[in-house]
């Protein structure tokens, strides 16, 4: 694998299992994104935090260059790649005060093919937001920033089909591992936490975003939380510093030929 340190620590290359895993993104920015206000999409991983959506959109690492250890207000943040023969084990560590709350995600956008499929725990609770409204069977309800369903959902989430115009962004809530299918391969992602809410993000772009010039994407986001945006979190949604002032997690990625 292959990190850029000046473009907010994004990762560029995740080869496993013989095969690449990162797209490359839209051809929107060349060069680091450092002191940019407005987030734009570069394909890879992006390190969310202290949320996704929300305020700052994508979190406030992405827009700074890293060392391995990054800061963004009273927190810092490290992180330690360990590799194997097709498997990545990612270490973080977040020095904080205590008490203090966040939503971090690896936004990982993936080079995957129409048919890809996702597969998760049948039944499993999904969060849709607001952008999937139009698709869903019944109306969207007043005053909400999510509906929940059980995974796959009515919008068949499970797999990533043709260009049809649609976009939807999805927490599969307490969901720590999922793994993704794709042209004989098998991509499998699994966070661990104890004690905190781990979940998996889902953004599915099927040439519905964005609405001036669309493109295909898929995200499998590994999460601590249950939300995008921090500022909706209720009682357990967000991940929470302990009195001691470090919180560590691990996400483990492997892949294999099927």
């Amino acid at each position: 694998m292959t990190v850029d340190p000046a473009d907010g620590g994004r990762w560029t290359s995740l080869y496993l299992g013989g095969r690449e895993w990162l797209w490359a993104g839209p051809g929107l920015v060349d060069g680091p994104r450092t002191g940019l206000a407005t987030f734009i999409d570069a394909g890879g991983v992006d390190e969310c935090f202290p949320t996704v959506r929300g305020n700052p959109d994508h979190g406030g690492l992405w827009n700074q260059p890293w060392d391995g250890t990054v800061a963004y207000g009273d927190a810092v943040l490290t992180r330690t790649f360990t590799t194997g023969a097709d498997t990545v084990s990612v270490d973080y560590r977040l020095e904080a005060p205590p008490g203090y709350t966040f939503v971090w995600a690896a936004h990982a956008l993936l080079d995957c093919m129409p048919g890809a499929t996702i597969t998760a725990q049948p039944g499993t609770s999904c969060r849709l937001f607001s952008e999937a409204a139009p698709w869903l069977p019944w109306a969207w309800p007043d005053d909400v920033p999510w509906v929940t369903a059980a995974w796959p959902t009515p919008l068949d989430l499970g797999t990533f089909g043709p260009t049809d115009g649609t976009a939807a962004g999805a927490v599969l809530v307490d969901c720590p591992t999922v793994s993704v299918h794709d042209r004989g391969a098998e991509l499998t992602m699994t966070l661990s936490c104890p004690g905190q809410p781990v979940s998996t993000a889902l953004w599915r772009n099927q040439g519905g975003f964005p609405s001036d010039a669309p493109y295909r994407s898929l995200g499998v986001e590994p999460m601590l939380g249950r939300v995008f945006d921090l500022a909706t979190a209720g009682p357990g949604d967000a991940a929470v510093v302990p009195e001691s002032g470090e919180l560590a997690w691990r996400l483990t990625l492997s892949a294999r030929p099927v």
